[in-house]
């Protein structure tokens, strides 16, 4: 019942793709912006000679964002496996296979990354600039066609793990109340789990979280990046490169998505204005603009190979 669910899932993503208006994630993203904005509000409302200490006003902005990540993430997921425990049978599964579509993301990413993709082969390299723009984090207006590919196949590798096989990671070991725990989980960490002065402390448990939801899926997306692609460097880049990332899930993916493909990712990237040095990923050549369509087929293969030995496990249980 999971495969089939999960194909239909998927199918329904692949022909319909994200729905344009009122898509679920969206609203969360502004009632989690709301929740925030209530949360620092009744912070200064309460605020005392104690808030002048750094390390106090750091550990009570820790315990908001706990606070605020356990109000939004706990009683959705309470709630769906309370619907889904009332319901049972037919029902149920409508319920499931709806919340794995809204949770993945596999053919926006896609378009997203086609639409970056198409400008910059023609030579439109502003156009390609300001698409990428919509899915990247970093200053994109003076970045030239090779760093614009490189940045899209980094965010194709990356989101591939985040927004679709780590998804269906969830739904098979958890069902949806898994995945919907996960996706909320993930973006709350894509809005508050940056280090700068306004998130550091907030954000804590929101970056920590993600990191643990996503710590097995990580890994399970680097092996099958590598099963699908560039078997040997991508072994290697994981076992000599992962480390070097800040990121405990995102040096797996990246290094081994990177060695699969046979380019080189990372290296200098700007955010807010500040010059941020990355640790080189991958061997090989350069990313160039036809890898990123290298990049989304490498991913199309790993949905491939996690869609077939689920189905074989379902079948062999």
């Amino acid at each position: 019942m999971i495969s089939a669910s999960l194909l239909v899932a998927l199918a329904v993503d692949r022909l319909v793709g994200e729905v344009p208006q009122y898509h679920p994630l969206v609203g969360f993203g502004r009632v989690a912006n709301s929740v925030e904005a209530r949360a620092r509000a009744s912070m200064r409302a309460s605020g005392d000679a104690s808030f002048s200490d750094p390390v106090i006003a750091a550990r009570r902005q820790r315990w908001l964002g706990l606070i605020c990540w356990t109000v939004l993430v706990i009683p959705p997921t309470c709630l769906l496996w309370a619907l889904l425990a009332m319901f049972g049978g037919t029902t149920a599964a409508l319920l499931s296979i709806a919340v794995l579509y809204f949770c993945i993301g596999w053919r926006s990413l896609a378009e997203h990354a086609n639409a970056i993709a198409a400008p910059l082969v023609s030579g439109n390299l502003q156009r390609a600039r300001q698409q990428l723009s919509r899915i990247v984090s970093r200053d994109t207006a003076d970045l030239d066609a090779q760093s614009v590919a490189k940045a899209t196949v980094e965010s194709v590798l990356e989101n591939g793990s985040d927004a679709v096989l780590a998804p269906i990671f969830w739904f098979v070991v958890a069902g949806a109340p898994g995945v919907l725990c996960y996706r909320l989980s993930n973006t709350l960490d894509a809005m508050w789990g940056y280090r700068n002065a306004r998130f550091l402390h907030f954000g804590r448990t929101a970056a920590r979280m993600d990191d643990l939801l996503n710590w097995v899926p990580a890994r399970f997306c680097a092996l099958s990046y590598a099963a699908v692609g560039q078997w040997r460097a991508a072994l290697r880049c994981w076992r000599t490169q992962a480390a070097l990332c800040d990121s405990p899930n995102a040096g797996p993916v990246m290094s081994c998505g990177a060695g699969a493909l046979g380019v080189v990712l990372g290296g200098a990237a700007r955010y807010e204005n500040v010059e941020h040095w990355r640790p080189v990923l991958g061997e090989g050549h350069a990313a160039q603009p036809e890898d990123i369509g290298r990049a989304l087929r490498l991913l199309r293969r790993a949905i491939g190979v996690w869609i077939v030995v689920i189905v074989f496990c379902e079948w062999l249980l």
